[in-house]
């Protein structure tokens, strides 16, 4: 019998000994994934409207631009200086990066490109002292509900439509920047970001701005008031988003299963995230 109980506690001991070794395969291929070939992401912010909204889930690819102590998810990696493989982002292209100081994950446009020189005059953008091309579009509405707007200046340009339900409505204007990128941006008016520069980004760094141009903590803003406080470090670019794989509007409950699904906003799965381009402007 004692035999019996000394083979059974091994074959216990072996068992146990397999399952954690599972466990530590799994998570270290999850963690391989995650930094080395894609990752989610979550939107918590208004300040890449009107392409992407607080609530949206995306999926970050991690290669495009190679890798450094960034691509390492969950902030694991010690910041070493150097990247491999490294392949600059083209202007246009919306990218995750770690905020230089705080690590804080970010999520804003690709706007200056090394030697560049970035202006704003009134709103407007200017790059290596030519304007870019502004097209004014109609006002965008956009139902609201429990993510949309976010805690935001665009609480304050929230009305009622037709139905008498509450839609935010926001200018926007299309910019089109050097290479063809366009993309949609919300113009709110006169804030203290409109006038800045001129700033010539360094080399191996970036300047990124939000769409929203009137609500985003991006290169323009200090990093005491929570910006990138400048051009950002190339090593610092995390990965670029690509797609949208799904939304919710913020009624989702962890305990009600079926709110999930109800949560789901229509039409946003599947978004592509890489800019439309104007082949008259290449």
């Amino acid at each position: 019998m004692a035999r019996g109980r000394k083979h059974g506690g091994a074959t216990d001991e072996g068992s146990w000994g397999k399952l954690i070794r599972d466990i530590v395969v799994i998570l270290l291929l999850v963690l391989g994934i995650h930094s080395c070939v894609a990752k989610p992401f979550y939107i918590p912010s208004d300040s890449m409207m009107p392409a992407l909204l607080n609530g949206d889930r995306l999926i970050v690819s991690k290669y495009p631009y190679g890798w450094s102590y960034s691509s390492v998810s969950f902030h694991l990696a010690p910041k070493i200086a150097g990247r491999l493989f490294g392949k600059l982002p083209a202007r246009g292209d919306i990218v995750v990066l770690e905020h230089p100081d705080s690590r804080i994950d970010y999520i804003k446009r690709v706007i200056g490109l090394p030697g560049d020189t970035i202006e704003l005059k009134g709103g407007a953008l200017i790059i290596n002292g030519k304007p870019v091309k502004r097209a004014v579009q109609p006002m965008l509405s956009i139902p609201v509900d429990l993510n949309t707007p976010g805690d935001s200046s665009l609480q304050g340009f929230v009305t009622r439509g037709a139905d008498g339900k509450p839609v935010l409505e926001v200018p926007i204007v299309r910019e089109t920047l050097p290479g063809g990128a366009t993309f949609d941006t919300i113009d709110l008016g006169q804030y203290q970001s409109d006038d800045y520069g001129p700033v010539t980004v360094p080399a191996d760094h970036l300047f990124l701005m939000g769409d929203n141009r009137d609500g985003s903590a991006d290169s323009r803003v200090p990093t005491a008031n929570k910006g990138l406080g400048g051009p950002v470090p190339f090593d610092a670019i995390a990965g670029r988003a690509e797609i949208i794989s799904f939304s919710t509007d913020g009624s989702a409950r962890w305990y009600n299963p079926v709110s999930w699904f109800n949560a789901l906003r229509a039409g946003r799965a599947g978004t592509n995230l890489r800019p439309e381009h104007d082949k008259s402007d290449r």
